[in-house]
Formats: C-alpha cells, sequence, structure tokens
C-alpha cells in the first residue's frame, strides 16, 4: 500500500510557497518602471487565488489525514449503575481503556471493576472482590480486518489524497504561471503594434502638412490632398484597433498582477519593456535536448494517475476483505484484590477464545468488489490516454514553436525587404518620378511586415510559455 516514488517533484510545489523576496518590494516593480517577465510571474506565484485556493485544498486534505490518524487514538470508556429496587440491589462501576493497532487488527484493552452488594446473574460480570477486579488482554483478527480495514484504509487513502493535493498545487502552478506568461507577451506585442500604427500615423499627418502647402503653390492637384486624408482616416481606425487591443491585453495581464491587499494591478503602456533587453527565445536545438519522454513521466497528471491507482488498488483489497469470514481470537488476563464477597466475583485467571461469523449471502460485499475492480481499470485507461495526450501535446508545442522561430526569421528578413522599398519608393516620389498611391501601398506593406513579425515572434514566445510548462521548467516560470 506504499507508494514507492511518492513524488519527485511534490517537494518543488510545497517551496513554492516560499518565495522570499528579492530586490525592490514586488508591488513598487508592478507599478513603476519597464514590467519585466520575472515580476509578473512572482506576482502571479504568490497572489494569484487559484494558487492559494490550490494551498487550502492541500492543506483541507491534510487534515482529513489527521482525522483519519483519530481511529487509533487511545479510547476510554466507564459506566456506573445502582440497582435501587429489587431483592439484587448491589451497583458497579467499570472503567476500560481501549488502544488499536494496525498490525492484525488488533486492540489492547484494559480495565477495572468494582461492585458493591448483590448483582443479579444477568449481570455477574459485574461483580468484583472487595478491592476490585483488574484485566488486561488483546483481540486479534485472523482472517477479515487482519491485513485491511475500514481505519487502515482510512489511514493509507488520506495519506494518497494529501500526496495528490500537492500534485495538484504544482499543476494549477504550472498553468497559471503559463497563461500569465501568455498574457505578459500578447500585452507586450500589442503594445508594440500601438508603436507601429502610430509611425504610420505620424508619416501621414507629416506628409499631409506638406501637401498642403503644395497645394496652396499649386505644385500638387487637390485630390493628392484628398487622397491623404484619406489615408489618415484608415491609419488613425488602425491605430484606435490597437489601442482597444492593447486595453483588453493590458486587463487580461492586470489578472495576474496584485498588490499586497489583492487588488487588481494594470499595467499602463508606460510599463512596456524595452524589446531588444529583453531575453531571446532558446534555439530548438537546445530545447530538444531535454529529454521529453523523462519529463513526460514526471508530469503531475501522471504522477497522480499513479497516486490514483494505487488508492484504487487499495480500495479493491478492502472489498475483497469485506467477502472473508470474521475469525478473532481475544486473551485476557484478569486478578482481583480484597475478600471475595460470592461465587460470581472469584473471576482471577486467564482466558483464551475465538469467535467465528460468516454471512451466508455476500451480494453486497460482492457487489462492492465489482465496483472497486470497474473503477480500477477505468483509471488505468485514462491515465494510458493522458499519457498519450500529453506527448501529442509536447510534439504539437515542439512544431508550433519550430514553425513560429522560422515565421520570426521570415519576417524579419520580410521586414527588412519592405523598409528598403519604402525609402526607395519615397525618393522616386521626391524626385517627381513615384506615384502617390504607390507611396502609401509601400509604407502601409512595410507596416503590413512589422505586425507579421511581431505576431511571429509572439507565437514563438507563447510556444515557449507553453514549452516550459509542459517540461515543467520551473525556473523559467518563475517557482525556483
Amino acid at each position: 500500500m506504499c507508494s514507492a516514488a511518492l513524488l519527485a517533484i511534490a517537494p518543488a510545489a510545497a517551496l513554492a510557497q516560499d518565495i522570499a523576496p528579492v530586490g525592490d518590494p514586488l508591488e513598487v516593480a508592478l507599478r513603476q518602471g519597464p514590467l519585466l517577465p520575472g515580476e509578473v510571474l512572482r506576482s502571479s506565484a504568490l497572489t494569484f487565488p487559484s494558487i492559494l485556493e490550490a494551498f487550502e485544498r492541500e492543506a483541507a486534505t491534510r487534515s482529513d489525514q489527521l482525522a483519519a490518524d483519530g481511529a487509533f487514538d487511545l479510547m476510554l470508556r466507564a459506566e456506573a449503575f445502582d440497582r435501587i429496587t429489587g431483592f439484587n440491589d448491589g451497583g458497579a462501576v467499570r472503567a476500560e481503556a481501549v488502544q488499536p493497532l494496525r498490525p492484525f487488527g488488533a486492540q489492547l484493552f484494559g480495565g477495572y471493576t468494582l461492585s458493591s452488594g448483590p448483582l443479579p446473574t444477568s449481570q455477574s460480570s459485574f461483580n468484583s472482590p472487595e478491592f476490585g477486579r483488574f484485566n488486561v488482554g488483546a483481540l486479534f483478527s485472523l482472517l477479515r480486518d487482519r491485513d485491511i480495514d475500514p481505519r487502515r484504509f482510512a489511514i493509507e487513502d488520506t495519506r494518497l489524497a494529501a500526496s495528490q493535493a500537492r500534485l495538484d498545487v504544482m499543476l494549477v502552478q504550472l498553468n497559471v504561471q503559463q497563461e500569465a506568461l501568455r498574457a505578459y507577451w500578447r500585452w507586450v506585442a500589442a503594445g508594440e503594434e500601438i508603436r507601429v500604427f502610430e509611425e504610420l500615423l505620424e508619416i501621414a499627418e507629416a506628409r499631409q502638412v506638406g501637401l498642403a502647402r503644395e497645394v496652396r503653390e499649386g505644385a500638387r492637384p487637390r485630390i493628392a490632398l484628398v487622397e491623404n486624408e484619406q489615408n489618415l482616416l484608415r491609419r488613425r481606425t488602425l491605430l484606435e484597433q490597437a489601442k482597444r487591443d492593447f486595453e483588453t491585453a493590458s486587463n487580461s495581464l492586470g489578472f495576474y498582477l496584485r498588490g499586497s491587499s489583492g487588488e487588481l494591478i494594470v499595467p499602463t503602456r508606460e510599463q512596456l519593456p524595452d524589446i531588444a533587453k529583453l531575453k531571446e527565445i532558446p534555439p530548438l536545438e537546445t530545447m530538444l535536448a531535454v529529454p521529453i519522454s523523462e519529463v513526460i513521466q514526471s508530469r503531475p497528471e501522471l504522477a497522480n494517475f499513479r497516486l490514483a491507482l494505487e488508492r484504487a488498488a487499495n480500495r479493491v483489497e478492502l472489498r475483497r476483505n469485506d467477502l472473508q469470514p470474521r475469525l478473532e481470537a481475544k486473551v485476557e488476563v484478569s486478578d482481583g484484590i480484597g475478600e471475595i464477597g460470592s461465587p460470581t466475583g472469584n473471576t482471577a485467571g486467564a482466558l483464551v477464545g475465538v469467535t467465528f461469523s460468516i454471512p451466508l449471502q455476500r451480494r453486497e460485499a460482492q457487489g462492492r468488489l465489482q465496483r472497486a475492480e470497474a473503477e480500477l481499470r477505468e483509471t488505468e485507461l485514462r491515465q494510458r490516454r493522458t499519457a498519450d495526450q500529453i506527448t501529442t501535446e509536447v510534439d504539437n508545442i515542439l512544431a508550433n514553436l519550430g514553425a513560429a522561430l522560422r515565421l520570426s526569421d521570415l519576417a524579419d528578413a520580410e521586414v527588412k525587404q519592405a523598409s528598403q522599398m519604402v525609402q526607395a519608393e519615397r525618393t522616386r516620389f521626391r524626385l517627381g518620378a513615384g506615384d502617390f498611391f504607390l507611396v502609401n501601398l509601400r509604407e502601409e506593406s512595410a507596416a503590413d511586415a512589422q505586425i507579421r513579425a511581431i505576431r511571429a515572434e509572439l507565437a514563438g514566445r507563447l510556444a515557449e510559455a507553453s514549452y516550459n510548462a509542459a517540461t515543467m521548467n520551473l525556473d523559467a516560470l518563475g517557482l525556483e
């Protein structure tokens, strides 16, 4: 009933609770200066409600474990009576301590009985010598409840449940940190898109001033000014859409940034980092060097299933135990102190006995056993499906990451070429050999190329975040 490899990764979940402050206070860092990925991950790891909820669920399962241990607490029982009417008008008091033990479902017991006056035959077990009678003994289960019983099952089951809760904490942390990173990179990308459209609009606004002067001087037809006004409206529309997307991305990122009292902190555009100073995505070859098969086997989901299988197997054993006949052996020694008041009060000596019982029909136990076996098979199948699903997801993440890196390189090359075309077309336009329509077309094509480059970089960042979560790169996720 023991899980040999309880969980290599479980300690990391507990350590994640004790992340010590580094550098400036976190809340100040979240509100001032450039916002970096590490600060976002630190905030979400320490303050995000889902993670805190997972820790509380773990604490609850540990409470269940303590409650299950209580089944083996020392028990003290006492009773007393006094027959106030009738021929046998005696009385008695009895106290007994019982200590359940795990091996053989045993119980140790010891007691003291003191009686006075005559008692009827039905209560002769309470008769004692003048100063009372002491007794000690033990009860052992030889068939049913020998190796497992509901109390020992509950202790092991709650222990495994607590281990599963630790894994659930880790799984929640991985998911939250991944989503926090994804929200961060979407926010950064949205800020970059605003910059592109602002530059595009500034060019059109500056050109509008020059065209207006040339139209007044008769150097350009008025239609050129109208055409540029149309471009201005289109570019303002693109900028407003980009601002809307940035505001949405800021709110989404603020969901993972919280102050000391739990309030959301929505980042501003002034906190956007310098892209050139951010850490680049590692080469794909570096990521492929990680032994994926080993990482997959250590995933919390699969470790959780291994514990679930152990719990299901224990339940099967408990149900098989229910089918066993009950055979109990009892050993007891007793002795009295003082004069013996009645023949039945002389109970000094030793006693050895057995008790046997078996239900003639065991349909309830058989039904429970069949259900437990079916649940065990179901868990095995779900484990296999989940392992295949994780493998497929990691393969897809690597494919997406590789494609994103290649597309990012192509997009950067496209940006360079588009910029060269813009400069060439502007030169031709200034010399009178170009066309105003082509200048606008080249500028917007260059802006589109920059947007594609930004989104290709974003796709790579999102794939990197998913990869780090899938391979449990705790350092990259701010959990170490």
